[in-house]
């Protein structure tokens, strides 16, 4: 049982102060959150395991601020308690190229995910939870228990009214994940003002109804016993996450304490000095830290959490003696390296194999990589069958009391939660171990979880998403489920690849790509239809993100296309050959790739001097980067089958065959400068 002295309440006026200070010279920030919550925030660090001076160990206790506009106090909890921020760092708070930006970034020490867009960070720590869970029962021995660790959240009202935090959490009782403690900060105030202009709700039932335990305390200013016992409790909850509702005043001893106004901008000059003087500071100085506090933090947090971490390392050590292979296998996780020879089993194809459906050839490769790769961990939003995201001997990841699974397993039944599941990815990858998460669900409907799909990029986490039915050749299913937009604004996207791979070789590729990835996502979009297995493709050519797939000595001009429209434009330079008109076939399966090539690779690939049309049954929004003339469907999608969609939509040889004529035409005796050429 931790026990709190005089000590523990000068460090909890020191990390209130040095938040306040850090907005106050910003003249930018959030005070009142850091203000109320580091009583909380305090008491934490007294249960928390950590090692400041190894902030990847990996059986640490991780803490998401999922309301991450309050990270003035994260900040101020990492600098005391020894972590790589300096007093210099939080001066520079929400300053150019400092390492206390306006909200938390992932792969600054000791910060575990990027939050800001509310309910990501709770649902990220869903997703660490569940990647612990998995990592204990694949790993954790009778006699060695290598993983133990907890994920600790923060959220607030905003968090909790933000619909992917249901998500996650709904699937987080489901699977009863002890090992996830969530401090509910009420302080019943948002930007707008008080919480009963719009959320009247009774967050508990709701939880509870989610299968969580849920726990109160009633003075989170000041109550630190009350507090420490609800963590103590939450810990012993071995088959339920917790939530602990903790009342707090937002701006605690401010002027305007209990106030929006103090939600979201600095406390005045007055204010700030009353408010150090009601801690006991000098009120003419700023940015001050004891050196008992230092010392406390160092006693308490920092060094127990360093001997913790040795005695891992010892543990280990022995784990890999008499676990030789296991010891191995999470040696080489750690290190953050595949298997060797990994790719071998990708799947290699000519123009002699089977029209197949890419996403069949997807889950032909999940079910040959499967077993090479045990930090391969995936699923699907309730569209397994449709997906085929699942090998044959798969276990699903399932409380073992329920039957359905065990931990142990590496396919997650995310249900129908695509963005939930988009965000606890980005978890699963955040909690270390080099998990390779992947997630599956349809092309259109990866658009749900667009704000996880942009954190994924921002924040360097290296998810799949497998996202199948990926045009107007899913048929009858219609427009609400036929993707036109969905790529166009993925492109758009920096640091994602959007691979739409044309045949198998592509396909693997793709795989192979995405796979060894360490701070790249990719989503990878495949047909429901069977597509040929192309002439001139290969692996090592598709890696190239583009390539030439079919040649001519003169061409009067390059078709570039992704996809099923790629077979499409071999067939259409079958009819132009008729007319005369020569074609340069060009696949493009994934932009990102190919404008990372050198740029004379770039240029042999779509030249000057020949006029280049585009192909694809999306948007042609972006196409202008790599063609003179696109055809594509800037309109919604057709119900219907198949084959009569893209015959109502001219997408036939005969329809590409007719615009690349236009094409030829229209750029006939004038100068043709690739559109790759730019300014700069």
């Amino acid at each position: 049982m931790v026990e709190f002295t005089d000590i523990d309440k000068l460090a909890i006026s020191t990390m209130r102060l040095l938040a306040v200070d850090a907005v106050s010279k910003a003249n930018s920030g959030h005070p009142g959150a850091p203000l109320g919550m580091a009583p909380a925030a305090h008491v934490l660090l007294r249960h928390m395991r950590l090692n400041p001076k190894n902030p990847e160990w990996i059986n640490r206790d991780r803490f998401v601020l999922s309301n991450g506009h309050a990270c003035a106090l994260l900040y101020s909890m990492l600098h005391l308690t020894g972590y790589d921020f300096s007093i210099e760092d939080l001066k520079q708070f929400r300053q150019l190229n400092s390492k206390t930006p306006g909200h938390p970034e992932f792969e600054l020490p000791g910060v575990e995910v990027t939050t800001g867009p509310l309910g990501q960070g709770i649902s990220n720590a869903v997703g660490i939870a569940i990647a612990q869970a998995n990592f204990a029962a694949t790993y954790n021995k009778p006699d060695f228990t290598l993983s133990d660790s907890y994920t600790y959240s923060f959220l607030g009202d905003g968090c909790l009214q933000e619909g992917v935090s249901s998500e996650a959490c709904s699937l987080a009782g489901h699977l009863q994940l002890g090992n996830l403690i969530a401090i509910y900060d009420d302080n019943k105030i948002t930007i707008d003002g008080a919480t009963d202009v719009s959320f009247t709700e009774d967050v508990l039932k709701r939880y509870e109804a989610y299968g969580w335990e849920v726990l109160t305390v009633d003075n989170g200013n000041e109550d630190l016993n009350s507090i420490s016992a609800a963590i103590e409790k939450a810990k012993q909850s071995k088959n339920k996450p917790t939530l602990i509702k903790m009342s707090t005043i937002i701006g605690f001893g401010s002027l305007h304490a209990g106030s929006h106004s103090v939600h979201g901008s600095p406390l005045k000059a007055d204010d700030v000095k009353q408010l150090k003087q009601r801690f006991g500071f000098d009120p003419e100085q700023s940015f001050v830290v004891p050196q008992e506090v230092y010392d406390f933090y160092q006693k308490s947090v920092a060094q127990p959490g360093a001997k913790l971490n040795a005695e891992w390392d010892q543990l280990f050590a022995k784990y890999q003696k008499k676990y030789a292979q296991l010891g191995k296998d999470l040696a080489r996780r750690l290190s953050g390296k595949l298997p060797e020879k990994w790719d071998s089993k990708l799947p290699t194809y000519t123009p002699a194999d089977s029209a197949i459906a890419t996403r069949k050839l997807s889950e032909m490769i999940i079910e040959d990589i499967y077993a090479e790769l045990p930090e391969l961990i995936g699923g699907s939003a309730d569209l397994t069958p449709s997906n085929l995201t699942r090998w044959k001997e798969a276990v699903d990841f399932q409380p073992p009391s329920t039957g359905l699974g065990d931990y142990s397993g590496r396919y997650i039944r995310y249900g129908i939660r695509e963005h939930g599941m988009g965000a606890i990815m980005n978890g699963i990858s955040a909690f270390g171990a080099n998990y390779k998460p992947y997630g599956g669900t349809f092309l259109n409907f990866v658009s749900y979880a667009a704000g996880a799909v942009r954190l994924s990029a921002l924040s360097g986490h290296p998810v799949v998403w497998v996202a199948t039915h990926d045009s107007i050749g899913l048929g009858e299913d219609g427009p609400t489920h036929q993707p036109i937009e969905t790529l166009a604004h993925f492109r758009a996207i920096p640091n994602l690849g959007v691979w739409r791979p044309a045949d198998g070789n592509e396909v693997s590729a793709a795989y192979k790509n995405a796979l060894e990835s360490t701070h790249t996502p990719n989503i990878i979009a495949l047909s429901r239809q069977n597509l040929p297995q192309l002439e001139g493709s290969s692996i090592e050519k598709a890696l190239k993100g583009g390539y030439v797939l079919q040649d001519v000595a003169k061409p009067d001009v390059i078709l570039v296309a992704t996809g099923s429209e790629v077979s499409l434009c071999v067939e259409a330079a079958k009819v132009l050959k008729e007319k005369n008109v020569n074609a340069r076939i060009v696949s493009l399966p994934d932009t990102l790739t190919f404008d990372k090539q050198p740029e004379e690779y770039r240029f042999s690939v779509l030249p000057d001097n020949v006029p280049i049309m585009s192909v694809e049954v999306l948007s042609t929004s972006g196409w202008s980067k790599y063609a003179h003339q696109s055809f594509g469907l800037n309109r919604f999608g057709a119900s219907g089958k198949a084959a009569d969609v893209f015959k109502y939509l001219d997408f036939v040889p005969e329809g590409v065959a007719s615009r690349a004529e236009k094409t030829v035409s229209f750029y006939k005796g004038k100068d043709v400068v690739s559109p790759l050429r730019t300014a700069f």
